[in-house]
């Protein structure tokens, strides 16, 4: 019988989120930056309606220049899917700086190794 590799790649998926998460706990991108393609991308929905984003490098600066350390904050990793070297997964996170975050990932494995290469997210109204 051959080894199942799905728990394998699930295990990896979840290491690569978890910098995102520790990242966002910090505020700190160095952390969190190993987990993303150079070449990811970032959207959202801004407070206007209008769509906001681009590379990646928004995310990092945002975070390091605008988000102080919560160690407090909570995520859960709702779910991800998985098929051959593509794959997709959701977050919640509460309180990241005072914000709670729906974030949907989108990730390749590519020289053997996963990495996000996009990310959406929605930012939930405080209570």
């Amino acid at each position: 019988m051959s080894k199942p590799v799905y728990v394998q790649e699930y295990n990896a998926i979840v290491a690569v989120l978890n910098k995102y998460n520790e990242g966002c706990k910090q505020a700190r991108s160095s952390i969190m930056k190993p987990a993303f393609s150079e070449q990811a991308t970032i959207f959202g929905v801004g407070a206007d309606g209008k769509l906001t984003g681009g590379a990646i490098q928004n995310l990092f600066d945002g975070l390091d220049s605008s988000f102080r350390p919560s160690p407090e904050a909570q995520a859960a990793i709702v779910r991800i899917d998985i098929v051959g070297t593509a794959a997709s997964a959701r977050v919640d996170t509460n309180d990241v700086s005072g914000f709670c975050f729906t974030d949907f990932f989108h990730l390749l494995k590519v020289d053997g190794t996963w990495a996000v290469i996009s990310k959406i997210y929605h930012t939930h109204v405080a209570p």
